[in-house]
């Protein structure tokens, strides 16, 4: 005799142990809230198409910013609107990747409403869940794209109208105005049969990802009490009365039945490797490069004008022509031109994960309050190079090592101070053998094409090279 279990779906974490605080078992979400529902059919649908280890979700600002407190599956966290465009980047580069984009109205419809137009016109391969629930919920209750005629918010006390306001956004209608879009339905948690529809919604648009058909949306009318002022049962009943007349249940887009070309079996069975964290060996171009003993990760640092992001880029550069893989990622203040400026590159024999770097092993400090700021993020063992012509009477912590080079001195020396920065570049290359001269050359000749100017920072380099093998010695 069978015996049926019901139980939580896998792809939902049994103990919400990403959540601050000591309660581990309740979610965030506000008393009748549809948000809980639509997790719980996603999930269930991940599980059953058994696509879970390869799953990776997608939400950005609104209530369901913690979504990542709950499941059990790849997650990121965009801005404000961004999930379509984070979740292309991600589907494009790892086509195995099942990339699912969880928004609400306000993000999706307004400050994210060119992202999502945009995505559903290409045919991004991606399953979007859309919760429409009329109004601005987690900021305080702000009219949205969505609120309906008359309905009264923060920012529409005496209702929204046509004339100052315009009408409400129908966004399964004005997707099926594109030609790209392969699945769209409207549907509704009011009551067991509406929420049996949902389910199966969800599931058949993850399932036309799997399949390799395209774009996929499915807009849920859901419950807000809080927002509304309502007890959750009312707000069901809100829904059917007020929000169906608006928007009405429905397919706008079923393309399931059209004969697809035979698709490439997927070999993809983990997270890690549908978001190409995978490690691999060799260098970046596969031309033979020798590994990396160990990947760069670099902070740059020091005070806008001193060519601080020309310094990580080329560095980058030098990297990328030596075979490597590399990222620069650059940082600087709003009054950039004296305030402060740093960047962040990555130097590796495998793939990146991330251009941002936190704790550097390597920092390239080239005025004092830079070394101040950033030598205790530096690894234990990491390297350190200062422009010791600006940064004197500094102690260098133990457990690093560090290389004064006097940078800004040496530069006076060739006839141009703002080529302490090539002189510093020079001085890792002679200092780790990173990359040689040539490669570094190379880098340089892409940003500066007056000979004059080569000249003299080739003449840098050379310097800087020189220090930077003294100080090995």
């Amino acid at each position: 005799m069978s015996t049926l279990v019901k139980e939580k779906a896998k792809s939902i974490l049994d103990r919400y142990q990403y959540k601050p605080g000591p309660d581990k078992e309740s979610t965030h979400y506000c008393p009748g809230c549809g948000h809980g529902n639509i997790h719980k059919m996603m999930a269930e649908a991940v599980d059953e198409l058994g696509v879970a280890e390869r799953t990776v979700l997608m939400s950005p600002v609104g209530c369901s910013v913690f979504a990542y407190y709950y499941f059990n599956m790849g997650h990121i966290q965009v801005a404000h609107g961004r999930a379509p465009a984070a979740a292309t980047g991600v589907k494009r580069t790892q086509p195995h990747a099942i990339v699912l984009s969880y928004q609400g109205d306000g993000d999706l419809a307004a400050i994210g409403g060119n992202n999502i137009l945009q995505a559903a016109n290409r045919g991004e391969n991606i399953s979007v869940f859309f919760v429409n629930n009329a109004i601005y919920g987690m900021t305080g209750g702000q009219m949205a794209p969505t609120t309906l005629i008359g309905q009264r918010t923060s920012t529409t006390p005496r209702g929204r109208t046509r004339a100052n306001e315009g009408s409400p956004i129908r966004v399964c209608e004005l997707l099926a105005s594109l030609e790209a879009p392969v699945y769209l339905e409207r549907v509704a948690l009011i009551d067991p049969k509406t929420t049996i529809k949902a389910r199966k919604a969800i599931k058949k648009a993850i399932q036309m990802q799997v399949e390799g058909r395209g774009f996929s949306l499915v807009e849920v009318l859901s419950p807000c009490p809080t927002g509304w002022k309502l007890s959750p049962v009312d707000s069901r009943k809100w829904i059917e009365q007020n929000m169906l007349p608006v928007f009405p249940l429905g397919v706008y887009r079923d393309r399931s039945k059209e004969e697809l070309a035979p698709a490439e079996p997927m070999k993809i069975e983990t997270v890690e490797q549908a978001l190409g964290l995978a490690e691999e060996g060799g260098a970046g171009d596969g031309k033979g490069t020798a590994p990396l003993p160990e990947t760069v990760f670099m902070k740059v640092a020091g005070f806008g004008g001193q060519g601080i992001l020309f310094l990580g880029e080329v560095l980058a550069e030098s990297g990328m022509h030596a075979g490597h893989r590399v990222t620069w990622l650059p940082s600087y203040g709003p009054e950039m031109r004296g305030g402060t400026a740093n960047c962040h590159v990555v130097i590796s024999s495998s793939r990146i994960g991330s251009p941002t770097v936190s704790t550097p092993n390597v920092l390239v400090a080239m005025n004092r309050p830079s070394f101040e700021k950033f030598v205790d993020d530096v690894v234990d063992g990491g390297l350190l190079l200062y422009d010791s012509s600006l940064i004197e009477g500094v102690e260098v912590p133990p457990r690093l090592r560090g290389h004064p080079v006097p940078a800004t001195k040496i530069a006076d020396e060739l006839g141009n101070t703002r080529v302490a920065n090539v002189v510093m570049l020079g001085a890792y290359l002679g200092l780790t053998g990173i990359f040689n001269r040539e490669q570094a050359l190379q880098a340089l000749k892409l940003h500066i094409t007056r000979k004059h100017l080569l000249e003299v920072n080739e003449k840098a380099l050379d310097a800087g090279m020189a220090a930077g093998e003294a100080s090995r010695k």
